[in-house]
């Protein structure tokens, strides 16, 4: 180690790497609906909102617009959401399907447990105190 070298851990790469594994957790807990946690959370969203502009939808789910436009493809492939055009011709609209609506209620046993498992570990207050610490920040 050199004298530029930091002696203590770097914060963003030990979130980096929680993150991972806690994805990595909800993944392997929805596997069985059929859902990535991403996806679990985008058809929640939309179950929460209706119909929504997909622009609104990544900026509620606190995405890029491409990003959010390349979540969405393996959902509407699997015929869980529709995308609808707008009032303006830019404009896409997300709609959850009924089979996404079904999807969403067989993964919500597998979330509540991962959710549960890992609040066991984790007290949820310290990790809502950690995220709004860190938006504040930014």
């Amino acid at each position: 180690m050199t004298k530029d070298s930091p002696t203590e851990p770097c914060t963003c790469v030990a979130l980096r790497q929680a993150t991972r594994a806690l994805t990595a957790s909800y993944d392997a807990a929805l596997r069985p609906a059929g859902l990535r946690v991403t996806q679990f959370s985008i058809l929640r969203r939309l179950e929460r909102l209706g119909p929504t502009p997909l622009t609104r939808l990544a900026v509620e789910a606190v995405l890029e617009r491409t990003t959010m436009a390349r979540n969405l493809d393996p959902l509407e492939r699997r015929g869980l959401v529709r995308i609808e055009p707008g009032q303006d011709a830019r404009e896409r609209i997300v709609v959850l399907t009924d089979l996404g609506r079904e999807a969403v209620a067989a993964a919500t046993p597998y979330w509540r447990a991962a959710q549960a498992r890992i609040n066991a570990q984790v007290d949820p207050k310290a990790v809502a105190a950690l995220a709004e610490a860190l938006i504040a920040a930014s």
